[in-house]
This record gives C-alpha cells, sequence and structure tokens, in this order.
C-alpha cells in the first residue's frame, strides 16, 4: 500500500493523457428494487453525534423544495472545519454514485497514480513454428475497466506481425485477476447496460451493441463489437424478435450462448443501443478471434479457464494511467469502472474477495483507517446498489481531509451552476467541484465550494424518499413514473443550498 506522500508526489510528477476510449456518455437512471422480494428495503438510520441546530431559514427553503422524503445534509468551512450548516447530518442515506469519490482515492493509494493495467496473450507449451503455435493461446486479462474492440485490434496485429496464423492447441481466456460477477445490482432491469458482469477481463464496458434496421416493416437484428475503425460481429450473445409487448427485452443462459429477446412491437423505427454481457470472457476472446479471422488467422473456439502462469508473451496493451481512468469514471459516473478499480485495490491489499460487497467491507475499513470515516457502510464501489449507507457528516470529514491532501479536487468534475431557466452560468460567483449521485427518488451531491473572493467549503447532501422507491412496480422501465420530477426538484434544492453557503463565506 502506498503511503499519502508517496502518492502525493506521485500524482504531482504525471501528466494528463489523451481521452480514454469512449465510456457510456449517458449513465440513465437506475430503477429501484422490484416489489415482492423478501427482503424489505432497508429504512434511513440515524447515528449518533453531536447535533446542531439548522440555520434561521433553512427549514423554509427545504420545504419549499416540494421534495418528498428525507434530506440530510452538511457544510464545513475546508480549511477550520467549522460547521457552517447542517440538517439531519447523522443520517444514513444512499450515497448513490457520490461513493465514487471514496473508490477513488482507495484506488488510488493501493494502486498507485501511474498503476496501468496489462492485458496479454501469451503462448504456453510451444512456440510458433511456420505459423502455427504448437500450444496454447492465452488471453489473460488484467481488470481492466477500459479495455476496447481497439485495444483487441492491436493485440491482434501484433499476433500477425510474430507471424501467428494458425493455433494447435486451445484457445483460453483467463479472465482471473478479479472475481467473476455476473452483474452489480441483480434489481435493476435486464437491459441496462450501465449494470454488466464483471470480471478480470472487460471489453467495452462489457457491452454489446445491438442495432435494428427496419425496412418495410420488417427488423433485421445484429450484434457486434464496434469500434471506430472495424465491426467484428459476435457469436457468443444472440438475440431475436419475439411477439410480445412487455417485457421489452429478456435474457438467458445457455450453455454455449447468451440468449436475448427483444419484443417486436419496440422495433418500429431503426435503432441501436448498448446491451450488458453475463459472460465478459467468452465475449473478449470471441471478438478477438474474429479479429483474427479478418487477418488470416485461425483459432480454436475460446474457452474460458484459468490458465497456469507464465508463458511467452507474443502480445499486450496497457490502459492509460489510474489517475486519467478515475478522471473519466468520475465524469461519465461509469459503474464498471469504479467496480472493477475498487476490487483491484482491494486484490492489491492482499485481500481475498469473492464478491462486491467483501471488497467493499474493505474499503469501508480502509475509509475509517485512513481517514477516520465512521459513517461508511457501502456494499459496492459504484453506489448502484441502494443498499449502501452514508451519513453526510461522515461524507464531508472524508472529503474535508482529500481537500487537505490536494488530491480529489483535481479530478473531480466541475458542477455547473444554473440560473432560473437550467442554463449553466459560466461565471457564476461560486465555482464548484463536486460528484453526483442519482438513483430513482435519490440524489446526492457532494464536494467542494469555492466563493469567489471568500473561504472553501465542504458539502454532501443526500435526498431520498425510500418508500417512493419501494413503491415503484417492477415494469421494466428505466425511467419510472415521478422520477424525472422529483429529481429536478432536487438538483433545484442543491442548486440553492450552494448559493446560500456561497453568499454566508463570500
Amino acid at each position: 500500500m502506498l503511503s499519502r506522500r508517496a502518492l502525493l508526489t506521485g500524482l504531482a510528477a504525471s501528466a494528463a493523457g489523451p481521452a480514454l476510449a469512449s465510456p457510456p456518455t449517458r449513465s440513465l437512471f437506475p430503477v429501484a428494487r422490484p416489489a415482492g422480494l423478501e427482503t424489505p428495503a432497508p429504512q434511513p438510520v440515524a447515528v449518533s453525534g453531536p447535533i446542531r441546530r439548522p440555520g434561521a431559514g433553512l427549514e423554509d427553503l427545504l420545504a419549499r423544495s416540494g421534495l418528498s422524503g428525507e434530506t440530510a445534509l452538511i457544510a464545513l468551512d475546508a480549511e477550520t472545519g467549522e460547521i457552517i450548516e447542517e440538517h439531519r447530518a447523522n443520517l444514513l442515506l444512499p450515497p448513490a454514485s457520490t461513493a465514487k469519490a471514496v473508490t477513488t482515492l482507495y484506488a488510488l493509494q493501493i494502486l498507485g497514480a501511474e498503476h496501468r493495467f496489462v492485458t496479454r496473450v501469451v503462448a504456453q507449451g510451444g512456440s510458433i513454428d511456420d505459423g502455427t503455435l504448437r500450444g496454447d493461446l492465452v488471453l489473460r486479462g488484467g481488470g481492466d475497466p477500459v479495455l476496447q474492440t481497439s485495444d483487441l485490434a492491436r493485440l491482434a496485429d501484433e499476433l500477425i506481425e510474430r507471424g501467428l496464423r494458425r493455433v494447435e492447441g486451445r484457445f483460453l481466456v483467463d479472465e482471473g485477476a478479479l472475481p467473476t460477477i455476473r452483474q452489480i445490482d441483480p434489481t435493476q432491469p435486464v437491459q441496462a447496460g450501465y449494470n454488466p458482469s464483471i470480471s478480470g477481463i472487460n471489453l467495452n464496458f462489457n457491452r454489446v451493441h445491438f442495432a435494428w434496421e427496419v425496412r418495410e416493416g420488417r427488423a433485421s437484428l445484429s450484434m457486434d463489437a464496434r469500434s471506430n475503425v472495424e465491426v467484428p460481429a459476435v457469436s457468443v450473445i444472440d438475440i431475436r424478435a419475439a411477439s410480445r409487448d412487455l417485457p421489452v427485452y429478456t435474457h438467458d443462459l445457455s450453455p454455449q450462448r447468451e440468449r436475448w429477446t427483444v419484443a417486436a412491437s419496440a422495433l418500429r423505427t431503426s435503432g441501436s443501443r448498448w446491451l450488458p454481457v453475463r459472460r465478459p470472457g467468452a465475449y473478449a476472446g470471441d471478438v478477438l478471434r474474429a479479429l483474427l479471422l479478418s487477418r488470416g488467422c485461425r483459432l480454436p473456439e475460446p474457452e474460458v479457464a484459468r490458465a497456469a502462469s507464465g508463458g511467452a508473451v507474443l502480445a499486450e496493451v496497457r490502459s492509460g494511467a489510474m489517475t486519467e481512468i478515475l478522471r473519466d469514471m468520475l465524469r461519465y459516473s461509469t459503474n464498471l469502472t469504479a467496480e472493477c478499480v475498487g476490487l483491484s485495490a482491494s486484490v492489491g491489499a492482499g485481500h481475498s474477495v469473492r464478491s462486491l460487497e467483501q471488497s467493499a467491507a474493505r474499503m469501508n475499513a480502509w475509509a475509517r483507517t485512513a481517514y477516520g470515516a465512521e459513517g461508511f457502510r457501502f456494499i459496492d464501489h459504484s453506489g448502484l446498489g441502494d443498499g449502501s449507507r452514508v451519513a453526510p457528516r461522515a461524507m464531508a470529514q472524508y472529503l474535508r481531509s482529500a481537500w487537505r491532501e490536494g488530491i480529489l479536487p483535481g479530478l473531480l468534475r466541475d458542477h455547473p451552476m444554473r440560473d432560473a431557466q437550467g442554463q449553466a452560468q459560466a461565471n457564476h460567483p461560486v465555482s464548484v467541484q463536486a460528484k453526483t449521485g442519482t438513483l430513482n427518488f435519490v440524489s446526492a451531491l457532494a464536494g467542494y465550494a469555492q466563493p469567489r473572493g471568500g473561504r472553501p467549503i465542504v458539502f454532501s447532501i443526500i435526498s431520498a424518499d425510500l418508500h417512493r422507491r419501494r413503491a415503484i412496480a417492477d415494469d421494466d422501465s428505466e425511467q419510472p413514473a415521478g422520477t424525472r420530477t422529483w429529481t429536478r426538484r432536487a438538483r433545484s434544492l442543491q442548486q440553492d443550498l450552494l448559493e446560500r453557503w456561497g453568499q454566508a463565506q463570500g
């Protein structure tokens, strides 16, 4: 594990690199836990601690917001730690994607700012002789969360340059660098691309591109793993149209393939979307095999299995530096990236973890030790699971410690302040760097605010209506009724609070 001094030195020496291959440009709203599960959704829980009365006018501001459910918040002077304002700051509520602000430093402190994930192709049990590998070819993942089809194309090109044209043995895909987890949160809609599988090899954020072209009332369906240059077809995942209206999508795992169906009534005009992959090793192996075939090299069908260590490295690709990966994760709120870097940090610290909850428990313990954060109860690293709980006071204390280190503020994206019409204001007197978090009927914002000419602020705001979350029927919808209006009110309240605190500290 790196010391904080070493981490700061490494960050100071690293320069920002080029943008990573495109993550999801839009994070769809996750849905609430379906009705009928045996375990009820947890209630808000208050933790012990000193309580200060909110400042004059805060109760009126909260009431005017029209926001149902619970709101807990706190704002601190970043330099002194003095409380500017608080309201129910010890209440434990779902943090949503603000959890990624904690995952960021967990990964940085343990793995290092310059850590790079490596994906290799290895020859075992033989060498290339007259174009034929007399042994096994192994695609070995290193847990890279941002591996793209273009990266596999680079591996394929290197193998061709080495003279490979045929493999006599097996084609193995080793995804054992991280535990294989079928999905982040099992309560999400089956088609939610933000809720993919996780393993030691992750391609295209573990999403497959589904396109449908409608001509004369008939839809032609296709699955591929497209990049900006190549569009390799996928043979281990298929989809067919079914004569129904609902559900829009279904998914099953057969021994050899992932099988999707889509409601024919939903395919009225041509379109496309990305669907989650549930067998990432088989998917990555299938795509590399297709890329090599297009270059004149034949491989057997991939087998997902742990391969023996060692072997001759024939080709490899490296990710960008950890700081680049995390900056993009915070910008696009990519759940897969958060889970992969969190799991990698737990494994890198020497822990044996087989689930997200086990790994998150390690992060909770790390936060207590490194930052004195007692109010963290994460069950994953992304915040997608609504069983995580955080007290705003604990989050603000963590953020203040991170502010003193000087690392996290530079990684968080600028959070725009908006006018009454919702337009971003370029010269607003309060500049904000923060992480947002959104689940259905949960909205959170945590980070830093700097009033022009004033004192810096650390803040954490969480609003949640857990009763309305439980009331949402399992209707296969990615944005159930009422969520858009509720979220708009929550974000308006966040803006009002930031302006209020900016005036107090300006």
